[in-house]
């Protein structure tokens, strides 16, 4: 144990270190991993040795990824996307493996061993690419819908290939025989395990759900994760095949999500230490003496797929964009290719010399894959003429639509929470345009004569099209928190003075959204509270109008555009219940005015009762609100307070005194 203790230390020291320094980077960890065991193992420092034991620890990670694919298999899913699935990523795979056994072929490699690498060069990281989707609000785009369809076919495919590469690793005159009997052994026990186990593993969770303890709960869920495997490995498949088996068992429970949230420590970390390993097979100076030979695969490998990808799409009926795209983003390698080739590694079906340059070629491709996509639009534009046609058409077709508006309001994202919004929108008479990344939703809310377009309301030219120039307020429906600051920012380049109204889902991101420029953000877990108070209240015999208070004065103390009212000659005794309402009032800085020039944090408009609520302009409509901003003529201070203080306030602004 004293001398296992440093080198997990050790082990622990460097990945904490390179992966923070990655994910600053902006990075995938993965490579901070690969880089950890490069740089530590036998082939460089040494500090790491290539143990059985090593191996054994980094097939756990393995083990716990496969669990988590399990508990995301679903059938109604993969039904849903099934032409992608079984057409665009059945191909994908299908061509990869076959055009790669057939070059290794060309080039010596024995062709076993070159279905084990075209089954390792056919994956792609899925972990990356999603989260690379998500973040760019591709995920409804139509090659987004492509790039997710591709990825789960190749986890689905991983399993057969972890169960065939043994086999292919037994001399020719059994390897039939050999993978026969593997076939025969993973039907019977998925069957068994899938037609009985489900019933009884729901039965099982229930009882121990019960006892409501997490501590009883993680051990269960780690027994049979690990006794499937187990036992998966008894009867001579592989240990990914049982965690696989046992996540889609509990996938179909109602414990599906907890045990995702209670897993994840475990399969993060030993995932890491897999990597780590992976990383200890690279031979640094092995593979600097042969750059060409490396060079030259990385290239091969990224045309390669493009071009199967790219054609099959088109063969499927993508746009000549579309199929491009999808390539661009599925060119590189991922994280079960190396589980792939760690495995044939394993078993002996690829030796060193083949091994390191595929290996170096696939952690090249990985580091290149978000650069890739970077740059994914502008190679896009660059070679397929009729995108620049088709996002024409689309703009012009937008601009038709909202030359008609006029101060109207822009809606970005025309999901749920959209459309109800557009429905108040309508009831009040004002007009607006909405812009959606979902082809299927917008063509279903076209056909019903609304006003929404498909766009990237990230863009310059969707928003312009859309109307910017004469909107009156832009709304963010969505609660992706990197959308929403990149949509606020390209509106705030192009149109200073317009108000950005967003949700925020989490009450962290709410000061986020008010630093990039939004007027007003509304929090989900604010609104959902509120609600809720406001029915319990109601529910327990308080009085309605006491309700109606208490919500007003929550909203009030947290949204600053609903403080107060302004008041007009209508309002001298028509509103009784809001005589005790703070209100507003607007004070223009004529010329001579004693606070031009002024910081706003220096006007001390606290010591009257009254407070600054808005600073407007003319060459801004809003300016944030801050005490070091310097007070113009003609500027606009809007103040809240009740009738004594608002006009305390103005004579202080006006001639620096009190009233």
């Amino acid at each position: 144990m004293t001398d296992v203790l440093p080198l997990i230390l050790l082990l622990l020291a460097a990945a904490v270190v390179v992966v923070v320094i990655f994910r600053m980077l902006g990075l995938p960890p993965i490579m901070g991993y690969l880089l950890v065991g490069a740089a530590l193992g036998p082939h460089a420092a040494g500090w790491v040795p290539d143990t059985e034991q090593t191996r054994h620890l980094a097939e756990f990670g393995v083990v716990f990824l496969m669990f988590s694919i399990g508990l995301e298999f679903s059938l109604a899913r993969l039904y849903s996307m099934k032409r992608i699935v079984f057409g665009l990523g059945l191909a994908q795979v299908t061509v990869t493996v076959l055009v790669a056994t057939l070059l290794a072929r060309l080039a010596g490699i024995p062709w076993l061993a070159g279905i084990a690498l075209g089954g390792a060069l056919a994956m792609s990281s899925t972990a990356m690419l999603s989260k690379l989707l998500a973040e760019r609000g591709e995920l409804d785009a139509p090659h987004g819908r492509e790039v997710i369809g591709v990825l789960l076919f190749q986890d689905i495919a991983v399993v057969p290939l972890l169960v065939l590469i043994p086999a292919l690793s037994q001399p020719v005159e059994v390897m039939a025989e050999a993978l026969l009997l593997a076939a025969l052994k993973a039907a019977v026990l998925l069957s068994l395990v899938l037609f009985i186990g489900q019933r009884v593993l729901s039965a099982w969770f229930y009882m121990v759900a019960r006892r409501k303890s997490a501590e009883l709960f993680m051990l269960n869920v780690l027994l049979i994760t690990l006794g499937l495997a187990w036992l998966t490995e008894l009867a001579g498949l592989s240990l990914a095949l049982g965690a696989f088996t046992a996540g889609m068992l509990i996938g179909e429970t109602e414990y599906r999500y907890q045990v995702e949230e209670d897993i994840k420590p475990f399969r993060d970390v030993l995932l890491g230490l897999f990597f780590i390993a992976i990383g200890m097979r690279l031979d640094v100076p092995q593979i600097l003496g042969q750059w060409a030979l490396v060079a030259g695969l990385l290239v091969a490998l990224v045309a390669l797929k493009l071009v199967i990808v790219g054609a099959a799409s088109r063969l499927l009926g993508g746009s000549p964009g579309t199929a491009l795209r999808s390539g661009l983003w599925l060119c590189a390698g991922g994280e079960f290719g190396f589980v792939v080739l760690a495995r044939a590694g394993d078993v002996n079906l690829l030796d060193a010399a083949t091994l390191q340059p595929v290996l170096a070629a696939m952690v090249l491709s990985l580091l290149l894959a978000p650069l890739i996509v970077h740059f994914s639009d502008r190679l896009v534009f660059r070679f397929v003429a009729s995108e620049w046609l088709l996002r024409s058409m689309q703009l012009t077709q937008l601009a038709a639509q909202s030359l008609t508006s006029d101060k109207h309001a822009i809606i970005c994202g025309y999901g749920r929470t959209g459309q109800h919004l557009a429905r108040f929108l309508e009831a009040e008479g004002v007009s607006f345009m909405a812009l959606d990344l979902d082809p299927e939703r917008v063509r279903e809310a076209s056909k019903a004569a609304e006003a929404v377009s498909y766009g990237d309301s990230s863009r310059k030219e969707t928003l312009l099209a859309a109307g910017l120039s004469r909107a009156s307020v832009v709304i963010i429906s969505f609660a992706d928190i990197d959308a929403a600051l990149r949509v606020i920012h390209r509106v705030r380049e192009l149109r200073p003075d317009v108000a950005i109204v967003s949700r925020a889902r989490e009450q962290d991101d709410v000061e986020k959204l008010y630093a990039a420029g939004a007027a007003e953000v509304v929090p989900e877990a604010l609104e959902s509270s509120v609600m809720l108070a406001t029915h319990a209240l109601a529910l327990s015999g308080i009085p309605m109008h006491k309700v109606i208070k208490r919500l007003r004065g929550v909203r009030e103390q947290h949204y600053a555009l609903l403080r107060g009212f302004f008041h007009g000659a209508a309002d001298a005794g028509a509103h009784l219940a809001d005589a005790d309402q703070p209100r507003l009032h607007a004070v223009t800085l004529a010329p001579g005015s004693w606070a031009i020039g002024r910081q706003v944090g220096a006007l001390d408009l606290a010591r009257v009762g009254a407070g600054a609520t808005a600073i407007r302009r003319r060459t801004q409509r809003a300016l944030k609100l801050e005490p070091a901003l310097v007070l113009m003529e003609d500027d606009v201070v809007v103040l809240l307070g009740s009738a004594a203080a608002v006009g305390a306030g103005e004579e202080l602004l006006l001639r620096g005194k009190q009233k």
